[in-house]
């Protein structure tokens, strides 16, 4: 089978199409033929190897033969003897480890059933980023009707599921983004928006519950100035850089204001809750960008400027 390997850290143009061995199945794995894949900002991450310290999850002193990927949508192919939730010829979409490939294995506990009105680009656009914002709002927020939230980064890949989310659990709902994304933004749910290159919604005098940093282009200080009496911030932990990440995981002991950063868990029970979502319309996945299977390289370049609205996504078929 083909897949995109990473031999060095840099830039995205290093990566090869190459030809590799189909992935076994153990008797716990799911193999899963792939129809499309999402990019994330975690691939940029991984492929470029800043923050340093991902070399050590990825390759250290530099990976070999590594595929990156995380999000996909296809058709089961065959199951471990104990698999009990999918059959092959199931259409699935979820997480795995090597996306970037004709073939993955992955857990049953990472997948669920395609949601029968999006299709498979659609499908494979929402599991990490839906799952970060679910787990994010509802479980480590514990967002309730009534409550005031802000996401700081509404118009990206996390952003644009939360305020959907938020929205769905009662919340009133502001999105930070730049100009160019105002109307996409408000048109997801958001009952307010702030134009950061207008506002700077910690000087605004508003106060929040709830502030899911998905960008982390404020200090934890002028965060507080917008929470409101018992308001938490949440920093998403999959942007910002480590040094962000160990800093609010610091702060998080000795400030009840600012969250621990948290690290998304597949969970088949949360990928069926999103599928729900999604088929009664209550979620939609926002597609900015479709790249094909070679052009992966590119589209985790334009990943990396952080202008893609919603998601990035490849298709294979």
């Amino acid at each position: 089978m083909k897949a995109i390997v990473q031999n060095r850290y840099g830039s995205p143009h290093a990566l090869e199409l190459k030809e590799v061995a189909k992935p076994a199945v153990n008797d716990d794995g799911v193999l899963v033929e792939v129809h499309a894949i999402s990019v994330n900002a975690g691939d940029y991450f991984s492929v470029t190897g800043v923050p340093w310290m991902i070399r050590f999850s990825i390759g250290f002193p530099r990976p070999r033969d590594y595929v990156p990927g995380w999000d996909i949508a296809g058709y089961v192919e065959s199951v471990g003897r104990n698999v009990t939730r999918v059959k092959p010829g199931d259409v699935v979409f979820g997480t795995c480890e090597h996306a970037f490939a004709e073939y993955i294995t992955t857990s049953e506990n990472s997948l669920a059933t395609k949601p029968a009105n999006l299709t498979f680009e659609q499908a494979a656009a929402v599991p990490t980023a839906a799952l970060t914002a679910l787990q994010g709002i509802r479980d480590k927020g514990k967002v309730r009707p009534g409550q005031r939230v802000l996401v700081n980064g509404a118009s990206g890949g996390v952003g644009s599921f939360a305020i959907q989310i938020a929205r769905t659990l009662g919340a009133e709902v502001t999105g930070v983004c730049s100009s160019r994304n105002v109307e996409m933004v408000r048109a997801l749910g958001a009952d307010n928006v702030v134009d950061y290159t207008n506002e700077d919604f910690t000087r605004s005098g508003d106060r929040y519950d709830l502030i899911l940093d998905n960008v982390a282009n404020k200090s934890f200080s002028a965060y507080r100035r917008a929470l409101a009496k018992g308001g938490v911030v949440l920093p998403n932990s999959g942007h910002g850089g480590m040094s962000y990440v160990m800093k609010a995981a610091l702060l998080s002991i000795f400030m009840r204001s600012v969250g621990r950063p948290f690290m998304t868990r597949p969970s088949h029970e949360d990928f069926v809750t999103l599928k729900e979502m999604l088929e009664t319309g209550k979620l939609k996945p926002v597609i900015d960008r479709t790249y094909t299977f070679p052009e992966i390289p590119e589209a985790i370049d334009y990943v990396g400027t952080n202008r893609a609205r919603g998601k990035v996504v490849i298709t294979m078929k």
